[in-house]
């Protein structure tokens, strides 16, 4: 009798075939024939190279030009960098500017003093709302629909949502007239309208969306089993969040704070608009240069404000590593 442990039932469809372990081993070597690598990456490259490298290598070429008034001329010359950074009378020990930075330096420097400070009210004011997207609202179609609301006002123009501040903050704006009606205060406040409070407060409802989307993507993230088995283990709704919630949401923070960092460094609408020109920014210099044809030196601005940019990112970088995190 044949044991049962030797029997063999090719089974209802029959035996499977066996493999040709030299067919295997060519496709191995030589995989199915498709699209070549550098097809496949030509387009994306096509388009870098023609919106990225070309504009960014025309930009260092022209730091380089002098402005007259006929033109620019190609010199060669370090001119409008000298103008940058230094002022007249730097390296006169008799002068009233001596060894003093330039106004453009100056003005970079107020331009990264509102962008750091509107980075922090985003995220201020962020946070809390992604937070209470991914924690508390349990369905996700509430979730998508409450996070559509947030995005409502990318769908419009910058410029719109710039000029709607106007209406609200001027003396017999919106603002003030309930102030007045509520009887909070006796005459219309000043301190709205071109100025600084007013300036900050449209850079932050225009840009914190910004930081809503990654934080809130980041939150959702985390696992709900995770914050479950912390509250088992008599952890406080504190330490939950110091030891899970924050350094899993970190990735998110630092992605938004990027999107914030980038655009607000660039930017130059709100101070014109908002502000009343009463503050310049990089943005607004590289526009005023550029309008009286002085491309050399609204080069040089965009130049040292790319650099600046590229810092404050790598600074985010090093504080949070992305990768690492997520």
């Amino acid at each position: 009798m044949t044991e049962a442990g030797q029997t063999h039932h090719p089974g209802l469809i029959g035996e499977q075939p066996v493999p040709d372990e030299s067919a295997v081993r060519e496709k191995i070597i030589r995989p199915v024939e498709g699209f070549a690598t550098g097809w496949l990456i030509a387009p994306a490259a096509i388009w870098l190279f023609l919106i990225l490298i070309v504009p960014l290598a025309a930009i260092i070429v022209f730091s380089f030009f002098e402005s007259t008034a006929h033109g620019m001329v190609f010199d060669l010359t370090v001119h409008s960098y000298a103008e940058f950074f230094l002022t007249e009378g730097f390296f006169d020990s008799e002068s009233n500017s001596f060894l003093k930075i330039s106004v453009f330096i100056k003005t970079l420097g107020s331009t990264i003093y509102f962008t750091l400070l509107t980075m922090l009210f985003c995220l201020i004011v962020g946070y809390p709302i992604a937070y209470f997207l991914a924690m508390q609202v349990q369905e996700f179609k509430w979730q998508l629909a409450l996070f559509l609301l947030c995005m409502v006002p990318f769908w419009t123009s910058y410029l719109i949502r710039a000029v709607a501040w106007l209406p609200m903050l001027g003396r017999r704006g919106l603002i003030n007239q309930a102030l007045l009606g509520m009887g909070i205060v006796d005459k219309p406040v000043s301190f709205l309208f071109y100025s600084e409070f007013g300036y900050m407060l449209a850079l932050v409802q225009i840009y914190v969306v910004l930081g809503i989307g990654p934080i809130f993507f980041s939150l959702a993230k985390i696992d709900k089993a995770i914050l479950e088995a912390a509250i088992d283990m008599g952890a406080t709704p504190f330490q939950i969040f110091r030891e899970i919630i924050g350094p899993m949401s970190l990735p998110g923070v630092a992605i938004g704070m990027i999107f914030i960092f980038v655009m607000i460094m660039g930017e130059f609408a709100t101070a014109v608009v908002v502000y009343g020109g009463k503050t310049s920014t990089t943005g607004t210099v590289i526009l005023n240069y550029y309008g009286i044809a002085n491309y050399p030196f609204a080069a040089v601005n965009a130049l040292m404000l790319m650099v600046a940019m590229i810092i404050g990112i790598v600074i985010i970088l090093r504080v949070v590593d992305i990768r690492k995190e997520l």
